[in-house]
């Protein structure tokens, strides 16, 4: 008989879920980070908060959790998620664009930080092997919490975007070798030590170079064949797969697992599946994520804080200054301008998550004194509270010293660049309109639900067609619906047609939408559910077999042309007045994406 099930064990998921439909909620009413939110949970409801009082008062054990190792696991998963979305973000015209951000500004950033803090420490009587090991820990950025706060933001494309993606790209790069290195100064064993730093990467480049190989031999075949059943469920199934497998395959290696999920979603990123992919990750990558904000809001020692609050906020406010001022004269070094150097830099100046793992192992290697690896610790949990607050600060102030806001959107095949025509289909019908859309140099985007199909036209170089469900409101906003220029439907499917329409003019209510339709009934139907103008395939053949007849018999062109229009507009008249007004339908749209169509 199988033994009674424990109800602890769904408290962890009861307080993240309820912190996800109680806490944020609010948090975006009051035009606040949930962030913040997130991180504010994690504090009230940990062991320096009520966490403490469970004790004494046994019923609030049902809403704190006091083991911060015990959610530990799925916050790393939150990171991993957030590396693949990045992988997914980096194609290969945006990698060329963002290398001097990566491999110049990223190293110069570790460099100079690390040299501005550790010398810091070493004036402040620090030896030496513990000075190293804290500044390159305090030398690190979020990665999780400063994304984070850039989408939300909606500024992943923007300058400020490029400069921290490439400095936060650079130091994941890094954290491996620094690892070695504080392994090489806790054994004390120099020549034992680099011949590890050796074989760490050297099988550091054969696991990567793996992963790249076994990919795109692997990959797209995987998600063409899942995209032939057509089963959402699967499809979500092997996105996990993917992630999860590299990760692990990574971590085995020696390396991090969230650099395995970033590969993969390098590989997967030129693939016509990448946008479909977004939308089915993002739900589990925004809740993970906040997940791991929980985790660190557990993490601060109120009581600490307490009892040195004037250390603490003198360390925190030195450390964010220092590496501010640092970050954002490099920053403005590559010509990006205030507008991005000062949000850059208050952003990345805190600590970062891989700052705890760093301390944690000085301490344990005797490389840090116990007591400064914990003021250390406080400080990195503190600033991670604090960087939604720097992000906003630094913006207001660039606002200030920048008139003129300065935007460069870095070069995608994708709908990030510029805003974009979406063509939902692409059969006959839909390669016709994007070879006119082309020749008048009108920049479009178009998803089709063939994987076959879309596979064979990526293979003939048309990078803009990808595979994926139009219906789903997650890919719909991942296409930036909200700043497209027009939807064209030529899709022969009812009931996705009237989907997608739905969908689409609950979320824009300028939005230009055409729809193919079948005949008028069909028009009137579109026209119904919010459709700007619908075009009835028997009509239109019915129009065109006029004119072919009165061309054929003499008629003149000009008269042909104008009785054509009057009969078109006709007909268009008539079908308008069929058209319902289906209020309700376009509600239901608007209800689905209100919140991920808005600015």
């Amino acid at each position: 008989m199988a033994a009674p099930l424990d109800p602890s064990l769904f408290r962890p998921a009861l307080v993240v879920l309820g912190a996800a439909a109680v806490v944020i909620p609010v948090f975006h009413r009051l035009k606040l980070s949930p962030v913040l939110g997130f991180i504010l949970v994690g504090l009230v409801v940990g062991p320096a908060g009520l966490g403490s009082l469970a004790v004494t008062v046994p019923w609030l054990g049902w809403f704190t959790l006091t083991d911060t190792e015990a959610i530990a696991p799925i916050a790393d998963l939150g990171v991993v998620m957030l590396m693949f979305m990045i992988g997914l973000e980096m194609t290969l015209p945006r990698l060329r664009a963002m290398r001097h951000f990566v491999f110049v500004l990223g190293p110069l950033q570790m460099g100079l930080c690390s040299a501005v803090v550790g010398g810091g420490l070493l004036l402040l009587g620090q030896g030496w092997a513990s000075a190293v090991v804290l500044a390159l820990a305090l030398a690190m950025s979020s990665t999780a919490v400063v994304l984070q706060v850039l989408a939300d933001r909606r500024e992943m494309n923007g300058p400020l975007g490029r400069a921290a993606l490439g400095v936060l790209l650079f130091q994941d790069i890094a954290a491996v070798p620094i690892l070695v290195a504080i392994g090489v100064l806790g054994r004390g064993g120099e020549e034992q030590g680099m011949a590890a730093l050796a074989w760490m990467a050297l099988r550091a480049v054969a696991t990567v170079l793996a992963l790249l190989l076994a990919g795109r031999l692997v990959l797209r075949p995987l998600f063409r064949s899942v995209a032939r059943t057509a089963s959402p469920d699967l499809f979500v199934a092997a996105c996990l797969l993917v992630v999860l497998g590299t990760s692990l395959i990574a971590a085995a290696a020696g390396l991090t697992s969230a650099l395995g999920a970033l590969v993969a979603g390098l590989l997967l990123a030129e693939t016509e599946y990448r946008r479909q992919i977004e939308a089915v990750i993002d739900p589990f990558k925004g809740l993970l994520i906040g997940v791991f904000l929980i985790s660190v809001g557990m993490s601060l020692e109120f009581g600490r804080i307490l009892a040195h609050p004037w250390q603490v906020l003198g360390f925190s406010v030195v450390l964010v200054v220092a590496k501010a001022a640092v970050i954002g004269l490099l920053v403005l070094g590559f010509r990006l301008g205030w507008r991005a150097a000062l949000p850059a830099g208050l952003l990345l100046a805190p600590g970062g998550e891989f700052g705890f793992v760093v301390i944690g192992l000085g301490i344990t290697g005797g490389l840090i004194e116990p007591s400064a690896g914990a003021l250390a610790l406080i400080v990195v949990a503190v600033g991670l509270a604090v960087i939604p607050a720097l992000g906003s600060l630094g913006d207001r102030l660039a606002r200030r010293m920048a008139r003129v806001p300065h935007e460069l959107l870095l070069p995608e095949d994708g709908a990030d660049a510029t805003p974009r025509v979406i063509i939902g289909g692409y059969g006959r019908v839909g390669r016709t309109v994007s070879e006119l859309l082309d020749a008048h140099r009108i920049p479009w985007i178009a998803v089709d639900a063939d994987p076959d199909e879309v596979a064979a036209l990526r293979r003939q170089g048309r990078r803009q067609v990808f595979w994926g469900d139009l219906a789903n409101p997650e890919l719909l906003a991942h296409l930036h619906l909200d700043t497209a220029r027009a939807l064209v439907v030529t899709m022969t499917d009812p009931a996705a047609v009237d989907a997608l329409v739905s969908l689409a003019r609950g979320a824009r209510a300028d939005l230009h939408i055409i729809v193919r339709a079948r005949d008028d009934r069909h028009a009137a139907h579109v026209y119904g559910l919010g459709a700007t103008s619908a075009v009835p395939e028997t009509i239109e053949a019915s129009l065109q077999l006029s004119e072919a007849v009165l061309v054929d018999l003499g008629v003149a062109m000009g008269p042909i042309l104008v009785s054509i229009h009057e009969k078109r507009a006709e007909f268009h008249d008539g079908i308008r007045a069929m058209a319902p007004d289906d209020v309700e339908v376009r509600d239901f749209g608007r209800r689905r994406l209100r919140d991920r169509a808005r600015e």
